[in-house]
């Protein structure tokens, strides 16, 4: 009866740290997701001025959106690694979430990972 009890207990004490750590990890990846999206739509918008006048064109300045976003990611405390890929910005964050109850079976932290996409629109651009 008494191993049936600690093996129940352990159980549910992992059930729950499922639960709350599961949960405290999602929500870590929301507030990623939402860093690496914001971060690439202000790097999408550092738009090469000179092909703009010259033929009305969208065209990302590389080296502005990288910074942009950079500076986007570092005023949100978050780092993350920003690339341009012809007229599209590319943020991925990497962060972790130190784990309440899972420590008890060795598991410190869940690591998450999201990225945002974004590339210069006239006007209002549609949701995808």
């Amino acid at each position: 009866m008494t191993a049936f009890l600690v093996a129940l207990t352990a159980s549910i004490l992992a059930l729950a740290g499922l639960a709350l750590d599961g949960g405290l990890a999602l929500a870590t990846k929301v507030q990623a997701a939402g860093a690496a999206e914001a971060a690439a739509r202000a790097g999408a918008q550092a738009i090469d001025l000179s092909a703009y006048r010259l033929d009305n064109r969208l065209v990302l300045a590389p080296d502005q959106a990288v910074s942009r976003a950079q500076a986007r990611l570092s005023a949100t405390g978050v780092d993350g690694k920003v690339t341009v890929s012809g007229n599209t910005v590319t943020v991925v964050v990497t962060t972790s979430q130190r784990t309440q109850l899972l420590t008890l079976v060795g598991i410190s932290s869940i690591s998450v990972e999201a990225t945002g996409h974004a590339s210069p629109h006239r006007g209002v651009a549609p949701s995808p």
